[in-house]
C-alpha cells in the first residue's frame, strides 16, 4: 500500500494557504522534516502547518519555483476522476448559466480549482492544456472525466505551452478522441470564425476579449478601422459584420492573415476586410506616412512583459505603440487599448493611455475599462488570475 507523502511548511507560511491562495513555493517548505527533493514530480501530498496539521492535498514538483499547487482543502481528499468530475460540472453549470451556446472556457485553471488546467470548448470539440505535471499524472481520468461531463465528439490536446517545458514535460500536439473536423467552427457575439485548433497560438482562439469586442462592435458602424495585431480576425472580422465600413487587419504571421480572410469569406465580409503583414510598428510609420486615417484603432498586442524584470521596458513598448497608432486617429477617434500582460497594472495601462494622449497633444476620455470574460474567472485570493485589461478611449482635439 502507498502512503502519501506529506509537505510540511515552516512557520508563518501557512497564511496565503488560509486567505485561500492555492500555490506554495520551494522556500516555504521545511525540507529539513520533508525533502522535497524526495517527491517524484506529479505526486500528490499532504500539506501540513509547522504544527502538523493538515491543511489539503496538492500535487508536487519539487523541481519548480511554484513546488506545490493545492487541489483540495479536505486531506482526504485527493484528485482523481470523482474530483474532476465534480469540478468539471462545477464549471460547466456556470458557463452554462452565461452562455446560450457551447462555445466558451470550459475551465480556467485555478479559478476553477484546477491548477495546471485550461480547456477552451468549441462546440462538440474540445482543446485541452495541461500545463503542469500533477495535472499530466491525472491526465487520463482527466479525460475519462471529460468524457462524462460533456461528451465531447472530438478532444485535441494542445501541450506545447512554455508552462509545460518549465515543468520538464514532453510538448506534444495530438487528437486523443475522435476526428477533427475539417473546419472547428465558433460564434462569439453572433460571428462565425473557425478557430485554429491544432497550429493557432494557444487553443487557437481568444474567448476571452469576447465583451470588450461586444462594446467596440456598437460604436464602429460607418467607420473606417485598424486591427493591429489581428491574429485570426476576432475584432477586425466582428467590427466589418456590425457595420465598419472598411477594416484594415494586420499581423505578421501571413498564416494568421490568410485565417483572417478566411473568416471574413465565412461570413460574407470578404469586400470590407483587408489584410496587410508586417511588424505593428513599421506598419504604424509607412501608414503615416500615406496620410492615412482611422476612426477606430485596436492595439491587442501580445503580452510585452512576461515577467516582472520586464516591466520597464514593456511599458516603454506600450507607450510607443499607443502614441504612434494615435498619430494615424482622425480628429475624434476611438482606440482599443489592450494588455494581456499579469503585470501591468491597470491604472499603469492607463498611465500609458493618458502620456499617449499628452505626448500628441490631444485629449481623451476614457468610455470603457475592460476585463476578461466571466468564463475566465478570478480568483479572489490569487491575483495572477486578472490579467487582461482593455481601454476604450474617445481620443480628439479641443
Amino acid at each position: 500500500m502507498t502512503t502519501t507523502p506529506t509537505l510540511r511548511l515552516k512557520k508563518h507560511a501557512d497564511r496565503r494557504l488560509k486567505a485561500g491562495h492555492l500555490w506554495l513555493y520551494s522556500n516555504e517548505i521545511d525540507i529539513g522534516v520533508t525533502p522535497l527533493k524526495d517527491i517524484v514530480p506529479g505526486t500528490q501530498a499532504i500539506v501540513e502547518a509547522a504544527n502538523g496539521r493538515p491543511m489539503g492535498v496538492a500535487y508536487v514538483n519539487p523541481h519548480s519555483l511554484i513546488c506545490a499547487r493545492m487541489v483540495s482543502r479536505d486531506p482526504s481528499m485527493q484528485l482523481d476522476r470523482s474530483l474532476l468530475v465534480h469540478r468539471l460540472n462545477q464549471a460547466l453549470s456556470l458557463r452554462q448559466q452565461l452562455f446560450a451556446e457551447p462555445y466558451y472556457r470550459l475551465v480556467h485553471g485555478e479559478a476553477d480549482l484546477l491548477p495546471g488546467l485550461v480547456i477552451d470548448r468549441f462546440g462538440d470539440v474540445v482543446v485541452v492544456q495541461i500545463n503542469t505535471a500533477g495535472m499530466e499524472a491525472v491526465k487520463e481520468a482527466l479525460l475519462d472525466a471529460l468524457d462524462k461531463v460533456i461528451k465531447p465528439s472530438c478532444i485535441v490536446l494542445r501541450n506545447d505551452t512554455s508552462g509545460r517545458r518549465q515543468e520538464g514535460l514532453e510538448e506534444i500536439v495530438e487528437v486523443v478522441k475522435g476526428e477533427l473536423p475539417e473546419q472547428v467552427l465558433l460564434k462569439e457575439n453572433g460571428v462565425s470564425f473557425a478557430a485554429a485548433v491544432l497550429d493557432g497560438q494557444k487553443t487557437g482562439w481568444f474567448y476571452d476579449h469576447r465583451v470588450n469586442r461586444a462594446w467596440l462592435n456598437e460604436r464602429v458602424a460607418g467607420k473606417r478601422v485598424l486591427d493591429l495585431f489581428s491574429y485570426v480576425g476576432g475584432w477586425g472580422v466582428q467590427a466589418a459584420a456590425h457595420g465598419a465600413s472598411e477594416v484594415l487587419c494586420v499581423d505578421s504571421s501571413a498564416t494568421a492573415l490568410d485565417r483572417v480572410a478566411e473568416n471574413a469569406a465565412l461570413n460574407g465580409l470578404h469586400e470590407q476586410v483587408a489584410v496587410g503583414q508586417g511588424d505593428a510598428f513599421e506598419v504604424l510609420a509607412a501608414l503615416k506616412a500615406d496620410d492615412e486615417q482611422f476612426d477606430v484603432i485596436i492595439l491587442d498586442p501580445p503580452a510585452f512583459i512576461k515577467r516582472r524584470k520586464d516591466i520597464p521596458n514593456g511599458e516603454r513598448a506600450y507607450g510607443k505603440l499607443n502614441r504612434e497608432a494615435m498619430r494615424l486617429l482622425g480628429r475624434d477617434g476611438l482606440l482599443l487599448s489592450a494588455s494581456c500582460s499579469m503585470h501591468l497594472a491597470p491604472e499603469r495601462l492607463t498611465e500609458v493611455v493618458r502620456g499617449a494622449v499628452r505626448h500628441q497633444d490631444r485629449q481623451g476620455q476614457i468610455l470603457f475599462q475592460g476585463h476578461q470574460g466571466p468564463d475566465h474567472p478570478v480568483h479572489p485570493a490569487i491575483p495572477e488570475t486578472s490579467y487582461l485589461k482593455a481601454l476604450g478611449v474617445r481620443v480628439f482635439r479641443d
